[in-house]
């Protein structure tokens, strides 16, 4: 954490590994950014590289239900008048009309369809408009390359794209009731649901009245900030606790009364610089600004909001904020549209800067040439990139954000990372942000806090503004000025960077004034629709997925959300929030609590509930473990199944330790059953795919906290602040097998198609003997977490008849398992109702081994990755 005192900050990492900078000469490495003093009639360009430092359910075994729901203009308003009509809109109370506070209980409100077992799908994958489909998706092979049209027509399609968004309309709010269709139990509080609803067609209805649409609202970034037109720049910045104001910077020698700003009644500062008398910009690109505020704090000079790069120089502490426009001749043009919008999501989450092997920041270049080509091998068809958004203390993990357009220099400058999305792009890879809007940095030199000397600027005053646990800012998603801030930097993102969607990060903390802390979400509906709900972040949520989907048809949104809401990932205009997923976050913590038993205490039906406890018809994320699972204070998977084996028996040469075996095993299925029966989306975090042996600690000092609590550091040492992917590369290790499994893993769903198959069963969860038994699809997965027992002819059931073959196998040697299942068998199903089944077959199911077996046609292989 960062702890403030007196607008100073206190950072636990000074910098480290100065011996890696170099400057800049077109390759990987990183340069040093050149600071300069110059009068603004200089026309002199200052060249901007990279920083040179770094800162411190319930299925039963054949038979009844499964899903268990809820577990889990100008820029400002023009008159007074308006003012008040939108402030009246905005402060009505947070819960109207009579509602049902009448216990639901934990898993009230199940919604089976069909046979009772089956396990609902989500609703379809939207494609998009025709518009987005025709200009990007129908000229892409499936591996991303563009067919059919020269390479003007693919620049030309790019180049427009911005041009082709702003054209667009969202459309309209709806009636947002069909969520009481999809769940009948939700009119037991249509009182609360409806106001919120409301809420947010009101908000609607004001920025429809007042700024022209959502769509010229969420351009915030063209009238606040720096714009640059013919003859100028223009500063505008909203900072209504400011009494006096100042742009300063390089460009003008740092004279605070050179460049003195104007205020209007609604608080919004403003300046315009002419271009010098050589028709150059006023300001170089690459030179420092601040803004210098006579504040009721007293005077701050404070990084602008809307910067859109900042970095520390060699020494310094605090940040810079950069002007940053480059000459058109330097800037990167894309080059590669959009990849088409999966129908399943097969997710690789990545931190670019401890992506490298090395014991260094890595930057967007590296990552580009080596990470990108290796995420599409292992058969990921998306990349969910953290820590994008500028974050002055790095072990944050890029959660404490100070400037939120402004993507993190620590890994190369704006356009480096244009180059990388585009690459990515290239390779038929979509990039999601892990995009931060729940709180923000505490700092008060280079971030929002304190931004005007009050602290209700951006944030709730008082203790409702502090998040005593992550020692952060609360945003007021109800005050316009801020939902017009943060609901244009999300399509700032997608519009400036290309970026394909987002991961919404905390997204439990925005939606409840308690922030989901010391709650235990049991799925009572009371739990939801209340007086602890944050209407205002709901509204904002709706408002956020609604510019984000109106705007680009095929964008991805995910929530992050611990609690289970219900709705929070139906469409808003049938009454939801709008997500296209939720993160099952609930299935890692299942992982590290069956962990710590023996064996003998799983239970499959725990394991099964698990897995399928999320809403009908809301598309959810599954994963194994996150970033969550690898950090300080607690341990990967594999390392809570081998321990400290790992750092020695995981050389083929030598034998395995049972623990290296059993956790080999393990890790295999955990990975398959959490793929295949948790979701309809499948995430892992890098590295995690091959077993890293280590967690991940952000290179610290020692430190001292207020209240004199002594933490001690790790020298500012970066070794485990790496991804040891050579390890995964090793043919003589046990790691490269299960790298070799999880790209098999990813190429079967790629084949098949199970994670988002309407047909989904669950025919057995066998106490004794330890079998978990489905049907995703056309596949049928057979796990035997039994340690010792394996079975012959164990009979499964299955819905279609017919011959299967096995399509991938965990004990396969390829994998670093026994050879104890024939790949060549085929499998003839029999006749007759068996687990409920029409049809069975007989296999073979080795101890601690999963096996998927596929209908059988023509030309059907194994997949070997």
């Amino acid at each position: 954490m960062v702890y403030t005192l007196s607008g100073l900050r206190f950072p636990t990492v000074p910098s480290v590994n100065k011996s890696v900078r170099s400057s800049f000469h077109g390759d990987r490495r990183i340069s040093r950014l050149s600071f300069s003093r110059i009068s603004r009639s200089s026309s002199r360009k200052i060249l901007v590289g990279r920083l040179d430092s770094e800162s411190p359910s319930s299925t039963v075994a054949a038979s009844k239900k499964i899903l268990v729901p809820g577990s889990e203009s100008d820029g400002y308003l023009a008159s007074t008048e308006q003012l008040e009509v939108v402030q009246t809109a905005l402060e009505d109370p947070q819960v109207s009309g009579n509602i049902d506070i009448s216990e639901t209980g934990s898993g009230s409100g199940s919604k089976i369809k069909g046979e009772e077992n089956y396990i609902d799908p989500a609703a379809a994958y939207s494609e998009g408009d025709e518009e987005q489909v025709s200009a990007t998706s129908s000229f892409l092979h499936a591996d991303g390359e563009v067919k059919g049209v020269g390479e003007s027509d693919v620049e030309e399609m790019i180049s427009s794209e911005s041009e082709k968004v702003g054209k667009r309309s969202i459309p309209p709010p709806g009636r947002g009731q069909r969520i009481y269709e999809i769940d009948p139990l939700l009119r037991n509080f249509s009182g609360h649901l409806d106001y919120r609803c409301g809420q947010y067609k009101r908000m609607r209805e004001a920025i429809d009245k007042y700024e022209g649409g959502l769509e010229a609202f969420s351009r915030g970034y063209e009238k606040f900030g720096f714009t640059r037109s013919a003859t100028g720049i223009t500063y505008r910045e909203w900072a209504p606790g400011a009494k006096w104001a100042t742009l300063i910077g390089d460009f003008n020698n740092w004279n605070p009364n050179a460049d003195v700003m104007t205020r209007n009644e609604y608080g919004i500062w403003e300046i315009f610089l002419p271009n010098n008398a050589d028709g150059s910009p006023p300001i170089p690109h690459g030179s420092r600004v601040k803004i210098r505020m006579d504040t009721p704090s007293g005077l701050k000079d404070s990084i602008p909001a809307w910067i859109k790069f900042a970095v520390q120089a060699p020494g310094e502490i605090p940040y810079n904020g950069i002007y940053y426009d480059p000459p058109e001749e330097e800037k990167y043009i894309f080059q590669h549209p959009r990849p088409k919008r999966p129908k399943s999501l097969r997710i690789y989450e990545a931190h670019v800067g401890m992506s490298s092997t090395e014991p260094i920041i890595n930057t967007y270049a590296n990552f580009r040439d080596e990470v990108l080509p290796r995420i599409k091998r292992l058969g990921y068809n998306a990349v969910q990139i953290m820590a994008i958004q500028e974050h002055s203390y790095y072990a944050s993990f890029g959660y404490h954000v100070t400037n939120f357009f402004a993507p993190s220099s620590r890994c190369g400058t704006p356009d480096d990372l244009k180059s990388l999305i585009d690459k990515a792009h290239e390779l038929g890879l979509l990039v999601l942000m892990d995009i931060v809007h729940s709180h923000a940095s505490n700092n008060t030199l280079d971030g929002l806090n304190m931004f005007d000397g009050t602290d209700s600027c951006y944030f709730h005053s008082g203790s409702r503004g502090y998040h005593w646990m992550w020692d952060s800012r609360l945003f007021n998603y109800g005050h316009w000025e801020v939902t017009r801030y943060l609901l244009s930097n999300a399509r700032w993102w997608l519009d400036e960077y290309k970026f394909d969607g987002f991961r919404f990060d905390g997204v439990t903390s925005m939606m409840y004034t308690h922030h989901g802390l010391q709650v235990a979400f049991t799925g009572n509906y009371n739990e939801y629709f209340g007086y602890a709900t944050d209407v205002d972040a709901m509204v904002y949520l709706m408002l956020a997925n609604d510019v984000i989907h109106g705007l680009f048809p095929d964008a991805i949104t995910i929530g992050e959300d611990v609690s289970g809401m219900p709705t929070l990932s139906i469409p808003v205009q049938d009454g939801g929030v709008g997500f296209d997923y939720r993160l099952h976050m609930a299935i890692a913590d299942k992982w590290i609590e069956l962990l710590k038993k023996r064996d003998e205490d799983w239970k499959m039906e725990d394991i099964v509930h698990t897995l399928t406890n999320r809403r009908w018809s809301e598309k959810c994320v599954a994963y194994a473990e996150s970033h969550d699972q690898a950090l300080v204070g607690d341990k990967t998977i594999a390392f809570w199944l081998m321990d400290k084996d790992m750092y020695d028996f995981m050389a083929l040469d030598r034998p395995p330790t049972p623990l290296i075996d059993r956790g080999i095993a393990l890790h295999k299925m955990i990975r398959l059953i959490t793929m295949g029966l948790g979701g309809e989306g499948y995430l892992n975090f890098m590295g995690n795919e091959f077993g890293h042996p280590e967690w991940i600690d952000f290179p610290r000092c020692d430190q001292r906290l207020p209240d004199g609590k002594f933490i001690p550091g790790n020298n500012n040492s970066f070794d485990k602040c790496r991804r040891r992917f050579d390890l995964g590369d090793a043919d003589y290790l046990r790691y490269h097998g299960m790298q070799e499994f999880d790209q098999a893993m990813q190429h079967l769903e790629e084949a098949y198609c199970f994670m988002t198959s309407e047909h989904q069963y669950v025919s057995r969860k066998d106490e004794g003997d330890r079998i978990i038994v489905f049907e995703r699809g056309d596949l049928v997965f057979v796990f035997n977490f039994h340690w010792t027992n394996s079975y012959s002819d164990y009979r499964i059931g299955c819905f279609k008849p017919g011959k299967y073959k096995v399509a991938l196998d965990s004990d396969d040697p390829l994998f670093g398992g026994f050879s104890r299942i024939d790949r060549n068998a085929e499998f003839f199903t029999s006749e007759g109702l068996y687990d409920d089944r029409p049809s069975s077959f007989l296999v073979y199911a080795p101890a601690r081994t999963a096996v998927v077996y596929a209908l059988g046609k023509d030309g059907v292989e194994n997949i070997e990755g």
